[in-house]
Protein backbone atom coordinates (compact mmCIF):
# COMPACT_ATOMS: atom_id res chain seq x y z
CA UNK A 1 0.00 0.00 0.00
CA UNK A 2 2.58 2.46 0.55
CA UNK A 3 4.96 1.79 -2.12
CA UNK A 4 1.70 2.17 -4.18
CA UNK A 5 1.06 5.73 -3.05
CA UNK A 6 4.75 6.69 -2.86
CA UNK A 7 4.64 5.85 -6.57
CA UNK A 8 1.28 7.57 -6.97
CA UNK A 9 3.18 11.13 -5.57
CA UNK A 10 6.16 10.09 -7.47
CA UNK A 11 4.35 9.77 -11.26
CA UNK A 12 2.16 13.67 -10.00
CA UNK A 13 5.99 15.00 -9.72
CA UNK A 14 7.12 13.51 -13.02
CA UNK A 15 3.70 15.30 -14.68
CA UNK A 16 4.19 18.78 -13.78
CA UNK A 17 8.20 18.47 -14.08
CA UNK A 18 7.97 19.65 -17.70
CA UNK A 19 5.89 22.76 -16.83
CA UNK A 20 8.29 23.95 -14.62
CA UNK A 21 11.39 22.91 -16.48
CA UNK A 22 13.49 25.21 -18.62
CA UNK A 23 10.81 25.70 -21.78
CA UNK A 24 8.07 25.14 -19.35
CA UNK A 25 4.92 27.48 -18.99
CA UNK A 26 6.15 28.11 -15.38
CA UNK A 27 9.51 28.13 -15.54
CA UNK A 28 10.34 31.07 -13.39
CA UNK A 29 8.56 28.51 -10.61
CA UNK A 30 11.59 25.84 -11.10
CA UNK A 31 12.94 26.85 -7.98
CA UNK A 32 9.45 26.27 -5.70
CA UNK A 33 8.76 22.88 -7.58
CA UNK A 34 12.36 22.04 -7.11
CA UNK A 35 11.25 22.85 -3.41
CA UNK A 36 8.40 20.58 -3.11
CA UNK A 37 9.64 17.87 -5.19
CA UNK A 38 13.09 17.23 -2.76
CA UNK A 39 11.33 17.47 0.09
CA UNK A 40 8.86 14.56 -0.71
CA UNK A 41 11.87 12.64 -2.42
CA UNK A 42 15.94 12.60 -2.57
CA UNK A 43 17.35 14.21 -5.49
CA UNK A 44 18.04 12.07 -8.37
CA UNK A 45 20.98 14.16 -9.88
CA UNK A 46 24.49 12.78 -9.40
CA UNK A 47 27.86 14.25 -9.70
CA UNK A 48 29.66 14.28 -13.03
CA UNK A 49 33.14 14.37 -11.79
CA UNK A 50 35.40 13.28 -8.74
CA UNK A 51 34.79 10.86 -5.95
CA UNK A 52 31.62 11.65 -3.71
CA UNK A 53 29.60 10.18 -1.08
CA UNK A 54 26.44 9.54 -2.12
CA UNK A 55 23.65 8.50 0.48
CA UNK A 56 19.79 9.81 1.53
CA UNK A 57 21.34 12.09 4.55
CA UNK A 58 20.95 15.64 2.39
CA UNK A 59 20.55 18.91 3.95
CA UNK A 60 16.27 18.44 4.14
CA UNK A 61 16.62 14.88 5.91
CA UNK A 62 19.00 16.60 8.68
CA UNK A 63 16.95 19.50 8.92
CA UNK A 64 13.82 16.89 9.48
CA UNK A 65 15.89 15.40 12.09
CA UNK A 66 16.19 18.51 14.07
CA UNK A 67 12.56 19.05 13.88
CA UNK A 68 12.04 15.61 15.03
CA UNK A 69 14.20 16.12 18.14
CA UNK A 70 12.58 19.49 18.79
CA UNK A 71 8.96 17.24 19.17
CA UNK A 72 9.07 16.59 22.67
CA UNK A 73 10.26 20.17 23.76
CA UNK A 74 7.30 20.77 21.28
CA UNK A 75 4.38 19.21 22.67
CA UNK A 76 5.13 19.57 26.77
CA UNK A 77 5.50 22.77 25.76
CA UNK A 78 1.97 23.23 24.55
CA UNK A 79 0.97 21.11 27.82
CA UNK A 80 2.54 23.21 29.84
CA UNK A 81 0.77 25.98 28.25
CA UNK A 82 -2.77 24.89 29.35
CA UNK A 83 -1.20 23.60 33.07
CA UNK A 84 -0.11 27.66 33.54
CA UNK A 85 -3.46 28.95 31.68
CA UNK A 86 -5.82 26.59 34.26
CA UNK A 87 -3.52 27.15 37.24
CA UNK A 88 -3.43 30.64 37.47
CA UNK A 89 -7.08 31.55 36.44
CA UNK A 90 -8.19 29.50 39.08
CA UNK A 91 -10.32 27.81 36.91
CA UNK A 92 -13.10 25.05 38.42
CA UNK A 93 -11.27 22.48 36.11
CA UNK A 94 -8.15 23.02 38.36
CA UNK A 95 -8.49 20.51 40.35
CA UNK A 96 -8.88 17.65 38.10
CA UNK A 97 -7.13 18.80 34.69
CA UNK A 98 -6.14 15.81 32.09
CA UNK A 99 -3.53 15.95 30.01
CA UNK A 100 -5.70 16.35 27.23
CA UNK A 101 -7.28 19.62 28.50
CA UNK A 102 -4.16 21.25 29.22
CA UNK A 103 -2.66 20.19 26.17
CA UNK A 104 -5.83 21.07 23.70
CA UNK A 105 -5.24 24.66 24.94
CA UNK A 106 -1.62 24.98 24.53
CA UNK A 107 -2.09 23.63 20.57
CA UNK A 108 -5.03 26.15 19.94
CA UNK A 109 -2.29 28.79 21.45
CA UNK A 110 0.75 27.48 19.89
CA UNK A 111 -0.95 26.84 16.20
CA UNK A 112 -1.75 30.80 15.09
CA UNK A 113 2.55 31.27 16.37
CA UNK A 114 3.71 28.21 14.51
CA UNK A 115 1.64 29.23 10.96
CA UNK A 116 2.79 32.79 11.08
CA UNK A 117 6.04 31.98 11.71
CA UNK A 118 6.15 29.38 8.96
CA UNK A 119 3.78 31.42 6.48
CA UNK A 120 6.10 34.84 6.48
CA UNK A 121 9.41 32.84 6.59
CA UNK A 122 8.78 30.48 3.48
CA UNK A 123 7.04 33.25 1.74
CA UNK A 124 10.01 35.24 1.89
CA UNK A 125 12.32 32.44 1.41
CA UNK A 126 10.54 31.31 -1.72
CA UNK A 127 10.98 35.26 -3.20
CA UNK A 128 14.33 35.40 -2.49
CA UNK A 129 15.18 32.07 -4.26
CA UNK A 130 13.03 33.02 -7.72
CA UNK A 131 14.16 36.62 -7.57
CA UNK A 132 18.03 34.63 -7.76
CA UNK A 133 17.48 31.95 -9.92
CA UNK A 134 18.48 29.36 -6.76
CA UNK A 135 17.10 26.55 -5.09
CA UNK A 136 14.95 26.98 -2.51
CA UNK A 137 17.20 26.47 0.58
CA UNK A 138 16.07 23.98 3.72
CA UNK A 139 17.42 25.71 6.58
CA UNK A 140 13.85 27.79 7.34
CA UNK A 141 12.07 23.96 7.98
CA UNK A 142 14.08 24.27 11.72
CA UNK A 143 14.10 27.75 11.92
CA UNK A 144 10.02 28.13 11.36
CA UNK A 145 9.54 25.75 13.98
CA UNK A 146 12.23 27.70 16.85
CA UNK A 147 11.17 31.05 16.59
CA UNK A 148 7.79 30.18 18.42
CA UNK A 149 8.90 27.84 20.64
CA UNK A 150 11.11 30.81 22.16
CA UNK A 151 8.93 33.55 22.43
CA UNK A 152 6.47 33.88 25.36
CA UNK A 153 2.91 32.26 24.35
CA UNK A 154 1.41 35.84 24.59
CA UNK A 155 3.35 37.55 21.82
CA UNK A 156 1.39 39.02 19.14
CA UNK A 157 1.04 37.77 15.87
CA UNK A 158 1.80 40.87 13.94
CA UNK A 159 4.97 41.40 15.90
CA UNK A 160 6.27 37.53 15.55
CA UNK A 161 5.22 38.13 11.57
CA UNK A 162 7.91 41.48 11.96
CA UNK A 163 10.33 39.52 13.93
CA UNK A 164 10.60 36.35 11.59
CA UNK A 165 10.95 39.17 8.51
CA UNK A 166 13.43 40.60 10.13
CA UNK A 167 15.55 37.46 10.84
CA UNK A 168 15.08 35.75 7.41
CA UNK A 169 16.15 39.10 5.21
CA UNK A 170 18.23 41.25 7.70
CA UNK A 171 19.86 37.85 10.00
CA UNK A 172 20.08 35.44 6.47
CA UNK A 173 19.59 36.86 3.21
CA UNK A 174 21.33 39.63 3.20
CA UNK A 175 24.51 37.53 3.70
CA UNK A 176 23.35 35.04 0.84
CA UNK A 177 21.02 32.76 2.71
CA UNK A 178 21.32 29.45 4.44
CA UNK A 179 24.79 28.70 5.07
CA UNK A 180 26.13 31.82 4.94
CA UNK A 181 24.97 33.83 7.80
CA UNK A 182 26.78 34.26 11.13
CA UNK A 183 23.75 34.53 13.52
CA UNK A 184 21.43 32.22 14.59
CA UNK A 185 18.54 33.20 12.66
CA UNK A 186 16.20 32.09 15.54
CA UNK A 187 17.85 34.22 18.17
CA UNK A 188 17.53 37.30 15.71
CA UNK A 189 13.96 37.22 15.69
CA UNK A 190 14.18 36.65 19.41
CA UNK A 191 16.46 39.71 19.71
CA UNK A 192 14.30 41.78 17.74
CA UNK A 193 11.61 41.66 19.80
CA UNK A 194 13.35 41.54 22.60
CA UNK A 195 14.73 45.16 21.62
CA UNK A 196 11.80 46.45 20.03
CA UNK A 197 9.21 45.48 22.46
CA UNK A 198 11.00 44.76 25.17
CA UNK A 199 7.45 45.29 27.21
CA UNK A 200 6.29 41.81 25.50
CA UNK A 201 9.22 39.89 26.06
CA UNK A 202 10.36 40.79 29.92
CA UNK A 203 8.76 40.88 33.10
CA UNK A 204 5.81 38.83 35.12
CA UNK A 205 2.88 39.87 32.54
CA UNK A 206 4.24 38.01 29.47
CA UNK A 207 4.95 33.84 30.50
CA UNK A 208 0.96 32.89 31.54
CA UNK A 209 -2.11 33.24 28.62
CA UNK A 210 -5.48 34.94 30.12
CA UNK A 211 -7.55 33.41 27.21
CA UNK A 212 -7.13 31.88 24.31
CA UNK A 213 -7.26 33.70 21.50
CA UNK A 214 -5.96 37.22 22.52
CA UNK A 215 -2.81 38.23 23.71
CA UNK A 216 -3.72 38.95 27.30
CA UNK A 217 -1.29 37.66 30.35
CA UNK A 218 -1.38 36.78 34.25
CA UNK A 219 0.83 37.80 36.12
CA UNK A 220 3.24 34.85 36.93
CA UNK A 221 7.20 35.22 37.27
CA UNK A 222 9.62 32.86 35.97
CA UNK A 223 12.28 31.55 38.69
CA UNK A 224 14.85 34.13 36.80
CA UNK A 225 12.90 37.08 37.28
CA UNK A 226 12.30 36.07 41.02
CA UNK A 227 15.97 35.83 41.25
CA UNK A 228 16.58 39.03 39.77
CA UNK A 229 14.06 41.05 41.86
CA UNK A 230 16.51 39.59 44.86
CA UNK A 231 13.45 36.50 45.68
CA UNK A 232 14.34 32.86 45.95
CA UNK A 233 12.55 30.98 42.94
CA UNK A 234 9.36 30.15 44.34
CA UNK A 235 9.27 26.08 42.15
CA UNK A 236 11.89 23.90 43.34
CA UNK A 237 14.43 21.99 41.60
CA UNK A 238 12.12 19.03 40.42
CA UNK A 239 9.61 21.61 39.15
CA UNK A 240 12.53 23.36 36.95
CA UNK A 241 13.53 20.09 35.53
CA UNK A 242 10.06 18.72 35.19
CA UNK A 243 9.11 22.06 33.27
CA UNK A 244 5.94 23.16 35.04
CA UNK A 245 6.92 26.57 35.27
CA UNK A 246 6.33 29.60 33.64
CA UNK A 247 8.70 30.82 30.36
CA UNK A 248 8.83 30.66 26.68
CA UNK A 249 6.86 28.51 25.19
CA UNK A 250 8.62 25.55 25.10
CA UNK A 251 12.15 26.21 26.90
CA UNK A 252 10.99 24.87 30.81
CA UNK A 253 11.57 21.28 30.34
CA UNK A 254 15.18 19.75 30.72
CA UNK A 255 13.69 16.45 30.22
CA UNK A 256 12.07 16.99 27.06
CA UNK A 257 15.47 19.13 25.65
CA UNK A 258 17.48 16.19 26.94
CA UNK A 259 15.28 13.53 24.78
CA UNK A 260 15.99 16.16 21.69
CA UNK A 261 19.58 16.06 22.84
CA UNK A 262 19.94 12.32 22.77
CA UNK A 263 18.35 11.89 19.10
CA UNK A 264 20.96 14.98 17.55
CA UNK A 265 23.56 12.90 19.61
CA UNK A 266 22.92 9.32 18.01
CA UNK A 267 22.47 10.94 14.74
CA UNK A 268 25.40 12.88 14.66
CA UNK A 269 23.72 15.86 13.79
CA UNK A 270 24.57 18.05 16.49
CA UNK A 271 27.92 18.24 18.43
CA UNK A 272 28.69 16.45 21.82
CA UNK A 273 31.61 19.01 22.19
CA UNK A 274 29.29 22.53 22.08
CA UNK A 275 27.33 20.59 24.32
CA UNK A 276 29.63 19.57 26.88
CA UNK A 277 31.56 22.59 27.08
CA UNK A 278 28.13 24.68 27.31
CA UNK A 279 27.29 22.88 30.62
CA UNK A 280 31.23 22.97 31.62
CA UNK A 281 31.15 26.78 31.48
CA UNK A 282 27.69 27.90 32.96
CA UNK A 283 28.84 25.01 35.41
CA UNK A 284 32.46 26.68 36.35
CA UNK A 285 30.74 30.28 36.44
CA UNK A 286 28.15 29.15 38.84
CA UNK A 287 30.78 27.99 40.71
CA UNK A 288 32.90 30.92 40.75
CA UNK A 289 29.69 33.14 41.49
CA UNK A 290 29.43 30.82 44.71
CA UNK A 291 33.06 31.38 45.89
CA UNK A 292 31.91 34.94 46.05
CA UNK A 293 28.47 35.08 47.38
CA UNK A 294 27.62 38.65 47.28
CA UNK A 295 23.67 38.00 47.42
CA UNK A 296 21.27 34.72 47.18
CA UNK A 297 21.21 34.78 43.09
CA UNK A 298 25.77 34.38 43.61
CA UNK A 299 24.74 31.73 46.51
CA UNK A 300 22.09 29.88 43.62
CA UNK A 301 23.52 25.95 43.61
CA UNK A 302 25.14 26.25 40.31
CA UNK A 303 23.06 23.00 38.73
CA UNK A 304 20.18 25.47 39.34
CA UNK A 305 20.90 27.53 35.99
CA UNK A 306 20.88 24.60 33.58
CA UNK A 307 16.97 24.14 34.80
CA UNK A 308 16.14 27.51 34.69
CA UNK A 309 15.14 30.00 31.47
CA UNK A 310 16.44 28.61 28.45
CA UNK A 311 20.10 27.28 29.44
CA UNK A 312 19.64 23.39 28.24
CA UNK A 313 17.17 24.93 25.08
CA UNK A 314 20.12 26.97 23.86
CA UNK A 315 22.82 24.83 24.48
CA UNK A 316 21.42 21.55 22.81
CA UNK A 317 19.39 23.84 19.57
CA UNK A 318 21.02 26.83 19.39
CA UNK A 319 24.67 26.89 20.42
CA UNK A 320 24.81 24.11 17.91
CA UNK A 321 23.94 25.02 15.03
CA UNK A 322 26.58 24.09 12.69
CA UNK A 323 26.46 27.15 10.38
CA UNK A 324 26.75 29.59 13.22
CA UNK A 325 29.01 27.75 15.56
CA UNK A 326 33.06 27.07 15.51
CA UNK A 327 34.06 24.45 12.95
CA UNK A 328 37.38 23.06 14.69
CA UNK A 329 37.38 20.58 17.47
CA UNK A 330 39.27 22.79 19.75
CA UNK A 331 37.28 25.81 18.52
CA UNK A 332 34.29 23.98 19.30
CA UNK A 333 35.53 23.64 23.14
CA UNK A 334 36.41 27.14 23.48
CA UNK A 335 33.19 28.35 21.68
CA UNK A 336 31.00 26.71 24.33
CA UNK A 337 32.97 27.69 27.50
CA UNK A 338 32.36 30.81 27.12
CA UNK A 339 28.94 30.71 25.78
CA UNK A 340 27.95 28.51 29.18
CA UNK A 341 30.26 31.65 30.98
CA UNK A 342 29.06 34.56 29.49
CA UNK A 343 25.23 33.30 29.85
CA UNK A 344 25.67 32.58 33.98
CA UNK A 345 27.46 35.92 34.13
CA UNK A 346 25.19 38.15 32.34
CA UNK A 347 22.05 36.57 34.67
CA UNK A 348 24.03 37.12 37.52
CA UNK A 349 25.38 40.60 37.24
CA UNK A 350 23.02 42.47 35.00
CA UNK A 351 19.32 41.83 36.76
CA UNK A 352 17.17 44.11 33.83
CA UNK A 353 18.16 40.75 31.86
CA UNK A 354 17.90 37.74 33.76
CA UNK A 355 18.21 35.46 30.74
CA UNK A 356 21.57 35.65 29.50
CA UNK A 357 21.77 32.82 27.26
CA UNK A 358 20.04 34.54 23.82
CA UNK A 359 23.01 37.12 24.28
CA UNK A 360 25.37 34.73 24.81
CA UNK A 361 24.98 33.03 21.81
CA UNK A 362 24.45 35.98 19.43
CA UNK A 363 28.02 37.11 20.89
CA UNK A 364 29.80 34.05 20.19
CA UNK A 365 28.28 33.72 17.05
CA UNK A 366 30.23 36.94 16.33
CA UNK A 367 33.44 35.32 17.37
CA UNK A 368 33.53 31.87 16.33
CA UNK A 369 35.01 32.58 13.05
CA UNK A 370 37.73 33.96 15.22
CA UNK A 371 38.14 31.38 17.37
CA UNK A 372 38.25 28.95 14.00
CA UNK A 373 40.92 31.11 12.60
CA UNK A 374 43.57 31.48 16.05
CA UNK A 375 42.97 27.61 16.24
CA UNK A 376 44.40 26.77 12.63
CA UNK A 377 46.65 29.56 13.06
CA UNK A 378 48.14 27.54 16.16
CA UNK A 379 48.28 24.52 14.60
CA UNK A 380 50.00 25.78 11.68
CA UNK A 381 52.71 27.32 13.27
CA UNK A 382 53.20 23.66 15.07
CA UNK A 383 53.47 22.25 11.89
CA UNK A 384 55.90 24.85 10.47
CA UNK A 385 57.99 24.01 13.88
CA UNK A 386 58.13 20.29 13.39
CA UNK A 387 58.87 20.71 9.83
CA UNK A 388 62.07 22.75 10.82
CA UNK A 389 63.35 19.96 13.41
CA UNK A 390 65.86 18.61 11.57
CA UNK A 391 66.47 14.49 12.20
CA UNK A 392 68.70 13.41 14.13
CA UNK A 393 71.72 11.30 12.97
CA UNK A 394 71.30 7.56 13.37
CA UNK A 395 74.83 5.40 14.41
CA UNK A 396 74.92 1.76 13.32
Amino acid sequence: MLEVFKGNIRRFFDRLKPTFNEGGKLSWLGSTFEAFETFAFTPNRVTKQGCHVRDAVDLKRAMITVVIALIPAMLFGMWNIGYQHYNAVASPLTSHLSILTCFWFGFLRMLPLLAVSYIVGLTIEFAFAQIRHHQVNEGFLVTGFLIPMIVPVTTPLWQLALATAFAVIIGKEAFGGTGMNFLNPALVARAFLFFAYPTRMSGDNVWIANDLWGTDAIVGATPLGELAAGLQPSASALDMFIGTIPGSTCETSTIAVALGATLLLITGIASWRIMLSVMLGGGLMGLAFNLIGANEYMDLPFYYHYLMGGFMFGAVFMATDPVTAAQTNIGKWIYGLLIGIFAVMLRVVNPAYPEGMMLSILLMNCFAPLIDHCVIARNIKMRQKRAQVKPKATTR
